[in-house]
């Protein structure tokens, strides 16, 4: 088994088809299928099921897909650390982000670390949803809030202010909550997947947990501000969502001297990438951006 035959597939998996992982490689489609081919010829197993619309993964293609995916990571890491005169961080980063964080933080940052780092490439998916970092084959995430028990790494990167606001004309016409009890008889709009939804405050120097309800759900933040401004109900958001709505009055914040510190914005990564010198760097430099 040849490395380049690993890296290939590893490409193949990630793009979907042997014609877009072609032209990430710069190489033709008939040679990428063929190495392919070759790869589960000496592995003795079906790893990809194909169509004509896209590949599939086999049960077996997976679990070679994420060990590929490490083992390449490893050697990158090894080669990036035993190099001689090629300072400083190199090769591909896979990155997951929520939509707005990256849309206003990230995207001028990782402009600035590409402009300084020539030689790191990113593969950059912006989505609201929780990835599975290592099943996913992804190098890092970002996650904002308390994060789940897990065997990933996590550095602290900056702290996120919540918000808890509504339009003008709700406030007008179903009154501000004096407190987060008074939630129960407002229509609240939540963020997030099924399930119900506590909002956290603090009473009396304790953090209490307040159940809410509201005719929407949604695991994008803009699509809820933007309700929120319709004056469709409550909303509570970091502030790098709404704070633009808010100091044009679009928005009013509500219920601030209930509100609890702030939320903590992470990076995350997989045990077997904590040796690589590019995400250390880029942490880093994400960690210096932000608190600017």
């Amino acid at each position: 088994m040849q490395l380049d035959d690993m890296r290939i597939f590893v490409a193949t998996v990630d793009a979907h088809n042997f014609t877009a992982a072609a032209k990430r490689l710069a190489l033709s489609k008939q040679f990428v299928s063929r190495r392919v081919m070759a790869l589960e010829e000496g592995l003795g197993v079906q790893l990809l099921i194909r169509n004509t619309r896209k590949l599939a993964v086999t049960e077996l293609g997976q679990e070679f897909y994420e060990r590929a995916r490490r083992i390449l990571g490893e050697v990158e890491d090894a080669e990036q650390a035993m190099s001689v005169g090629r300072a400083g961080p190199r090769g591909l980063l896979r990155v997951s982000a929520p939509m707005s964080f990256g849309m206003t933080h990230l995207s001028p940052l990782v402009a600035s670390f590409l402009r300084e780092h020539g030689e790191v490439r990113f593969d950059m998916e912006l989505s609201d949803r929780t990835v599975d970092v290592v099943g996913e084959g992804f190098d890092m995430a970002i996650r904002i809030g308390t994060l789940p028990d897990s065997t990933l790494i996590a550095q602290k990167l900056v702290d996120a202010r919540m918000v808890v606001c509504c339009s003008p004309g709700y406030v007008r016409r179903r009154g501000a909550p004096v407190g987060p009890a008074d939630l129960a008889r407002h229509s609240c709009l939540l963020y997030g997947h099924g399930g119900v939804v506590s909002w956290d405050f603090v009473v009396d120097g304790v953090l209490k947990g307040f159940e809410v309800q509201g005719p929407l759900r949604a695991n994008n933040g803009e699509l809820i501000r933007d309700a929120a401004i319709a004056g469709l109900g409550i909303v509570r958001l970091p502030d790098f969502i709404v704070s633009h709505a808010v100091g044009s009055g679009l928005l009013v914040s509500v219920l601030d001297e209930f509100l609890p510190s702030a939320a903590t914005v992470y990076a995350v990564y997989p045990q077997h990438r904590q040796s690589s010198g590019s995400i250390r760097a880029f942490v880093e430099f994400l960690r210096e951006g932000l608190r600017g």
